[in-house]
């Protein structure tokens, strides 16, 4: 199992995330996630720069694969313009870079003022999203009347020798079907083994599944606990909530009902490193491929160097 780096636009300003992608890179780590948000999840995260902005600039940072998790080309921003996004992004990185899609949550999607979609319409946004943006990829004039989309005489002129790939997020049994049908890869942020055999099962096959985990490294674990809840005890909220909330503040409602025991419970903090490798090993018993790990909070070169002497 590859084991990767997750660059957190949510928390860090543009040039920490850079610093981060290098010396991640000079650490070993196989490759980068990076966040694509409109918003933070909540206010003491503080950041949220442009995603393809960032991109950019690791293109001439770092010379390790670059994959988006997750980008959602459905509402926010037309999946024609994600397409001329990501082309020139694979040229910049040399064919290095992945698009990581899914459906989205209302807390980035929603700022246009568009009706935020139920959850199987979203799907369905998401397949004929990946379908133009393929067509557009293969470099001829593209007309397109869909269902939710429509591109006329749309052509990218700028495009790597071959199509980026595509990944795509899933977490339940329809959502998996979709990836399965239309990915290239598996996206995934559970180390759920059934969902990784349903998406082999239902035409998956060999493709790469990536999972991710983050973690805190602190000097004793209490301070990481502490560090971790206050900035991202917003990823305890329950259920279909953190698809349907519509703003930062919402998440700190709802995050209200994370305890710092369930952050305790949920995620490795602290300098040992036996929790890391406990986590590192559910996916690999889960039947990943690669996994992408994050830092909560400003030690993360400490983190970097410690997944460098122990696990890299």
């Amino acid at each position: 199992m590859r084991i990767g780096y997750f660059l957190s636009c949510e928390e860090y300003a543009p040039d920490q995330l850079i610093e981060q992608a290098r010396l991640a890179q000079d650490a070993g780590f196989h490759g980068l996630w990076i966040s694509d948000h409109f918003h933070p999840w909540n206010d003491a995260q503080g950041q949220s720069p442009f995603v393809w902005s960032i991109i950019g600039a690791l293109s001439q940072a770092v010379r390790i694969p670059v994959t988006t998790a997750v980008t959602c080309p459905i509402l926010r921003i037309h999946p024609a313009v994600i397409a001329q996004a990501a082309a020139t992004s694979a040229v910049l990185h040399d064919g290095r870079f992945v698009l990581g899609v899914g459906t989205g949550e209302a807390l980035n999607e929603h700022i246009t003022g568009a009706r935020w979609p139920f959850a199987e319409e979203r799907l369905d946004m998401l397949e004929e999203a990946v379908d133009v943006m393929r067509q557009l990829w293969e470099g001829d004039f593209v007309t397109h009347h869909g269902r939710h989309y429509t591109v006329e005489q749309a052509r990218i002129y700028t495009r790597p020798p071959a199509a980026p790939k595509v990944y795509v997020s899933a977490f339940g049994p329809r959502s998996v079907q979709v990836a399965a049908r239309i990915g290239d890869g598996y996206i995934s942020t559970q180390p759920d083994a059934d969902l990784v055999k349903q998406f082999r099962q239902f035409g998956g096959g060999d493709k790469p599944a990536q999972g991710a985990f983050k973690g805190c490294y602190a000097a004793t674990e209490d301070e990481g606990v502490r560090v971790a809840h206050r900035l991202w005890g917003t990823s305890g909220v329950p259920g279909e909530l953190a698809q349907v909330l519509p703003s930062p503040r919402h998440f700190e409602q709802a995050a209200q009902l994370v305890t710092p025991e369930m952050t305790r419970e949920s995620l490795p903090c602290g300098p040992d490193p036996a929790p890391y490798a406990e986590q590192l090993k559910t996916y690999a018993d889960a039947g990943f491929d690669e996994v992408y790990v994050a830092n909560i909070g400003p030690r993360y070169a400490e983190f970097i160097d410690m997944f460098r002497r122990e696990f890299l």
